[in-house]
């Protein structure tokens, strides 16, 4: 949880984002058990603490999202939506063969491609780490790439135990690193965290060869069963990458908004301000996306069965 002061020190927002987590969905009484962390963390913050507290739940590879409506029926309303909601989810625990049968085509051809070009992957040592950062570092000026996340936090995240510390992979083209990729691979759900690249992997393509071995790598060694690989930003030629990495077997679904619960009067005043001046943040970064020079276009909508993301 993040807990953040509101402005004027009217009080304070528990911000939780993709959580309350789960290590095994598939527990028989994952519904029972999730029900009881929403019910400890409203005790906690929103009761003895007297918070607000915004959670946002993962996108759900089902057309209904159980989490979404788990908050909804514990008193959370709905708060803000991201602008560009989709998030692209690839079904592991295939077999090479099916895999690369789910892919589009043009992914698949771009993969056999990279395997053609003499390119090496490897799971990287902690030690190592200051290698991706310089790479990450090189890739963000090179393309101006506008970096939204908790970057600065990579060295904690990093310093966590197992197996809630992510993986870092490398692909390397004659003992040159050319991709790097950090991923987060505990419970049901693996997550891409942070990828770069230098200027030589587009014309080795080596973004599909560093993908497809990640997703063999997770199906073996861990038990997760998608690989989460986020959003685009509205970024068009993001959006034709993890789509045709997506494949027939995998989904694409939206993030469902923002939910927020206070149990006093006041706090949902604090709230409404909160969460009117997050909407204010993030209609000036609509702004600022229009005007790139990029030719992105916002993803294409997709379905949604609850009518209350509408």
């Amino acid at each position: 949880m993040m807990v953040q002061a509101l402005p004027f020190k009217l009080g304070q927002v528990a911000i939780a984002k993709w959580a309350p987590m789960m290590a095994n969905l598939r527990e028989p009484h994952a519904t029972r058990l999730y029900d009881g962390m929403l019910t400890a963390l409203i005790k906690e913050y929103a009761e003895d603490r007297g918070m607000m507290i915004s959670i946002m739940a993962h996108a759900s590879p089902e057309q209904i999202n159980g989490e979404y409506l788990a908050l909804k029926a514990h008193g959370f309303r709905r708060g803000i939506s991201l602008p560009y909601p989709d998030r692209y989810l690839v079904r592991l625990g295939l077999a090479d063969d099916d895999q690369r049968a789910s892919f589009d085509q043009t992914w698949r051809r771009q993969l056999h491609k990279a395997e053609k070009a003499g390119l090496t992957f490897e799971r990287a040592k902690i030690e190592q780490l200051q290698e991706f950062k310089e790479l990450y570092s090189a890739m963000t000026s090179r393309k101006q790439f506008p970096d939204h996340s908790a970057y600065e936090t990579l060295d904690q995240l990093m310093a966590l135990e197992e197996p809630v510390r992510p993986e870092l992979f490398f692909v390397r083209k004659d003992n040159l690193l050319v991709a790097g990729a950090l991923i987060f691979k505990a419970g049901d759900r693996a997550a891409y965290l942070y990828g770069a690249t230098n200027k030589h992997a587009l014309p080795l393509r080596a973004g599909y060869f560093l993908h497809w071995n990640i997703i063999r790598w997770l199906r073996d060694n861990t038990r997760a069963r998608w690989y989460d690989l986020g959003g685009t930003d509205g970024f068009s030629g993001l959006h034709q990458f993890k789509k045709g990495m997506v494949g027939h077997a995998g989904a694409i679904r939206a993030l469902p908004p923002s939910a927020y619960y206070a149990s006093k009067p006041m706090a949902y005043v604090m709230g409404a301000g909160a969460l009117l001046a997050r909407e204010a943040i993030l209609e000036v970064r609509r702004w600022v996306d229009a005007k790139r020079p990029t030719g992105a276009k916002p993803d294409l909508p997709r379905p949604n069965l609850d009518p209350d993301y509408a």
